[in-house]
C-alpha cells in the first residue's frame, strides 16, 4: 500500500490551479499557519482543529483543503468530513465564511492581520490514507486534516497538539519545536501533508543506523505483538537499505504500526504508516508479511519521495497527477522490499524464491495482462486500481505485480549483460543522484540510466515491457541467474482435476459466484458474477463442498449447472475443463553453471553501494 518528494520552494507557479500570488521568497519568510488540535470527546471520532491564519490584511483569505494524499492515487473528497467550518477575526469578531468550491472556502477578514479559523473533522475510517480518532489514540493524516491558505503552500505551518485525557504522547516525522512537548513545524504545507501524527499511549522502540534516530510505534501492542523482536529485525533491515542505497536522506525516521486488524501501508519522506494484526508475529508467513511491508514503505524514502517520476511534483492537491511511471516508483519498490528482506538475512533463498514466483504467477494468471500495459495501468490508477470491480481481473493489471516482475527481469538482463558486474541497484543509484530532489524523471530519462549502466540498448525490453501487453519473456532472466520454473511434473495440478474458473464465497450457506475469469469453462458457459450455483446435474451443491463435487468428475465432461439469477432458476450447460498446472513456480537449476550460480550468489547477497 500501498505510497512524494519535498516541492520546488524556488519556482513561481503560474497556469495551474494551484497558482500562488506570492513570490516564494516572500511566502517563505512570511508568518506561519498556526494549528492547535483538540480531542474533547475522542469517543466521538472527532478531532477539533484551530487554525491561526496569516490575512496580511488582506479584504479576504481562501482556504483549500486537499482532494486526495500522495501515494494513493484516487480523489476522496476529504472535505466530506469537515463540519462546523467558522471564522474569527481582530477581538474574536466573527467573520464571513461562504463554502466557494467542495474544498474551499472564502474568508472575509474585515482587513485583519490573522483570522482564526475553527472546525472538526470526523475521524473512523481504518486505512493508511484517513482519519481514526477513538477513546484510545489517534491516527491523523495531514490531507484529510488540516485547511491552509489555497495561494501559501510554500509558507511555515506549525501544529501544537492538546492530547486526550490520559493521552501521554505524540510520535510524527515532522520537526520538534522548542516550548514544551506536541508542538511541530513544517517549513510548507508538502511537508505538513507528508507526516502523520500518532497520539496515545504507544509503545516506542528508539533505534540508531548510520547515525541516525529511528523509532517503531506500535499502537495497539497489548502483550501480543512482539514489539522487541520487530524493531530488532528492522534495525536489520534499515542497515540493509543503507548497504543499498550508500547513505540515508534523513536526519530521523518513524514507523508508525498500527496493530488494529487492519492492513496496508503508506510512504511518507521519514516516516510510515503501517497497519496490520495483532497476531503478525506469530507465523513464519505472517511476520515476513509485515517484514516486507516495512520493507516496501521504508524503501520509498528514496524511490519515489526523493527519486520521483517529474509528473509527481510539484503536487496539485485539488486534482489528478497521472503518470506512466508508477510501475517503477511502486512496482520496482515492491521488487526490492522482499529482496533486501532476503539480502538483510531475515528470510531463506527459498522463501524469496516462492515470494518470486509467486508475483509471476499472479502475473500470468491475470487475464487482464493481455489488455492494459503496465504504462495505462499506472497512467489510469486515478480511476481503475482504487476501485476494481469484478470484472478487473479480465480487463486490467496491478502495476505493483507487473512492475515487480519487471524489475526481476531488468535486474537480470543488465547482470547478464556485464556479467554480473552491474545490476538494477547501479541503476536505481544513478538515477536517484541524477534526478532525486526537485528534478523528476520521464520514463525516457529513466530508460536512458538503465542503458547506461547495463552498456546495451534496452529499446525493445522497455516498449514490450512497459508499453505493450505481449507476454513477458523469462528465459534469459533464468539463465543468467541459474534458476528454471519447476517441471510441470512436479507442479500443484497436474490438469487432471475438472475445473470451471470461478472464484466463489460461502454466504450464509449459499455458493455465490464472485468472478468469472476470460477463457475459462466457466465464461464460454455464460456463468455471471452473483449466480447462485445450486446444482451440478440437477444434484444439490453445497456452499462447502464444491470442489469435493468436481473432484467426481473427469476434464473435458459436460455438465448442467444449475444457478439462481436473480431469484430465477437458469440452466447452463458446462465443458469442465481441466486445473492448471502452477507453472510459475521457481527454483534453483540443477544443471546451473558456476558462472550463473556466481550471478545469483550476486543477486541475493547483501549488496553494497560503491
Amino acid at each position: 500500500m500501498r505510497f512524494m518528494p519535498a516541492k520546488l520552494l524556488t519556482t513561481l507557479l503560474v497556469g495551474v490551479a494551484l497558482m500562488m500570488t506570492v513570490p516564494v521568497s516572500a511566502q517563505t519568510a512570511a508568518a506561519p499557519l498556526q494549528y492547535t488540535l483538540r480531542f474533547p470527546a475522542p469517543h466521538t471520532h472527532y478531532v477539533e482543529v484551530e487554525a491561526r491564519v496569516p490575512a496580511a490584511g488582506r479584504s479576504e483569505v481562501e482556504l483549500m483543503m486537499a482532494v486526495w494524499t500522495p501515494g494513493s492515487y484516487m480523489v476522496r473528497e476529504y472535505a466530506r468530513h469537515v463540519e462546523g467550518v467558522e471564522a474569527t477575526g481582530t477581538g474574536g469578531r466573527a467573520l464571513a465564511i461562504d463554502k466557494s468550491r467542495k474544498n474551499r472556502w472564502t474568508v472575509s477578514t474585515g482587513g485583519a492581520d490573522v483570522v482564526t479559523v475553527r472546525y472538526r473533522v470526523y475521524g473512523r475510517e481504518m486505512t493508511v490514507r484517513t482519519n481514526w480518532v477513538e477513546a484510545g489514540f489517534a491516527m491523523l493524516n495531514g490531507a484529510p486534516t488540516f485547511l491552509t491558505l489555497a495561494d501559501g503552500l510554500t509558507r511555515p505551518h506549525e501544529v501544537t497538539i492538546e492530547p486526550a485525557a490520559g493521552w501521554a504522547t505524540s510520535m510524527t516525522g515532522l520537526a520538534e519545536m522548542p516550548g514544551g512537548p506536541h508542538r511541530y513545524r513544517a517549513p510548507d504545507f508538502d511537508t505538513l501533508v507528508d507526516s502523520p501524527i500518532l497520539v496515545g499511549n504507544p509503545a516506542v522502540y528508539e533505534f540508531t543506523v548510520g547515525g541516525k534516530r529511528h523509532y517503531l510505534v506500535n499502537e495497539g501492542e497489548s502483550g501480543t505483538f512482539d514489539g522487541a523482536r520487530a524493531a530488532r529485525d528492522l534495525e536489520t533491515l534499515v542497515a540493509a537499505h543503507l548497504r543499498l542505497w550508500g547513505q540515508l536522506p534523513y536526519d530521523k525516521y518513524v514507523f508508525l504500526n498500527l496493530i488494529t486488524e487492519a492492513g496496508g501501508g503508506l510512504e511518507h519522506k521519514n516516516s510510515t504508516v503501517l497497519m496490520t494484526t495483532r497476531w503478525a508475529t506469530r507465523t513464519r508467513r505472517a511476520y515476513l508479511g509485515w517484514l516486507d511491508l516495512a520493507s516496501h514503505e521504508y524503501f520509498h524514502a528514496w524511490n519515489i519521495k526523493r527519486l520521483r517520476p517529474a509528473e509527481l511534483g510539484p503536487f496539485d492537491y485539488e486534482n489528478e497527477n497521472h503518470t506512466r511511471s508508477l510501475w517503477i516508483a511502486e512496482g520496482v519498490t515492491d521488487y526490492y522490499s522482499e529482496l533486501v528482506v532476503h539480502r538483510a538475512g531475515l528470510s531463506t533463498q527459498e522463501e524469496y524464491l516462492d515470494g518470486l514466483s509467486n508475483q509471476i504467477e499472479q502475473l500470468q494468471t491475470t487475464p487482464g495482462r493481455l489488455v492494459q500495459s503496465v504504462g495505462a495501468a499506472s497512467f489510469d490508477a486515478w480511476i481503475k486500481y482504487y476501485r476494481p470491480d469484478e470484472n478487473t481481473v479480465n480487463t486490467a493489471i496491478s502495476y505493483y505485480t507487473k512492475g515487480f516482475v519487471i524489475g526481476f527481469l531488468l535486474d537480470a538482463r543488465i547482470r547478464a549483460a556485464t556479467d554480473g558486474t552491474r545490476s538494477l541497484d547501479d541503476v536505481m543509484r544513478l538515477a536517484y543522484d541524477r534526478f532525486a530532489g526537485d528534478r523528476g524523471y520521464t520514463p525516457a530519462q529513466f530508460q536512458a540510466v538503465a542503458e547506461e549502466v547495463a552498456g546495451v540498448s534496452l529499446d525493445a525490453f522497455f516498449d514490450r515491457a512497459a508499453e505493450s501487453t505481449e507476454e513477458l519473456e523469462y528465459a534469459d532472466a533464468l539463465q543468467a541467474l541459474g534458476l528454471r520454473f519447476r517441471p510441470a511434473a512436479q507442479s500443484i495440478g497436474s490438469g487432471a482435476r475438472a475445473w470451471l474458473g470461478l472464484s466463489t464465497r460461502n454466504d450464509n450457506g449459499r455458493l455465490i459466484v464472485t468472478q468469472v475469469r476470460r477463457d475459462t469453462p466457466g465464461y464460454a458457459a455464460g456463468v455471471n458474477v452473483d449466480d447462485e450455483i445450486l446444482a451440478i446435474d440437477d444434484i444439490r451443491v453445497r456452499a462447502d463442498r464444491l470442489d469435493n463435487r468436481l473432484e467426481q468428475y473427469r476434464p473435458g465432461t459436460r455438465i448442467t449447472l444449475l444457478v439462481a439469477r436473480r431469484e430465477a432458476l437458469v440452466r447452463l450447460e458446462v465443458v469442465l475443463g481441466a486445473e492448471p498446472a502452477r507453472a510459475w513456480r521457481l527454483e534453483v537449476d540443477p544443471t546451473a553453471t558456476s558462472a550463473q550460480a556466481r550471478r545469483r550468489g550476486d543477486w541475493l547477497a547483501p549488496a553494497v553501494a560503491n
